[in-house]
């Protein structure tokens, strides 16, 4: 499906394709990262919380890969039109999500020695 508005130059799509191919590879690694921690031994993680960080992990990369493609469009489309970029509305949650998987992990790790 064509997007209305005349083609951009060429630098920003493919700069917006890399961005939506970014998206698809963290979301890989979300997916890689949930996996690996549902994986880890239960002797090292209390159970639930290993559990826990799996889900976010998981649920986080979920969210990545079905909002790269709508926000290709949004952008590819404000591209076209020369309209302002969209705001990245995700990008706070998954800061903040990634970030206290990452502190929950390290209080794990710290307390299980």
């Amino acid at each position: 499906m064509e997007i209305p508005g005349k083609e951009p130059d060429p630098r920003f799509t493919l700069a917006n394709e890399r961005t939506f191919l970014t998206w698809l590879s963290t979301s890989l690694a979300l997916t890689a990262g949930g996996v690996a921690m549902a994986a880890v031994s239960p002797d090292v993680f209390v159970p639930w919380m290993r559990t826990l960080l799996a889900v976010v992990l998981v649920s986080l990369s979920a969210l990545a890969a079905a909002m790269a493609y709508p926000r290709w469009r949004r952008v590819q489309h404000a591209l076209r039109t020369s309209a302002p970029l969209p705001p990245p509305a995700l990008a706070a949650l998954f800061g903040y999500g990634v970030a206290a998987v990452a502190v929950l992990a390290l209080v794990l790790i710290l307390t299980a020695r």
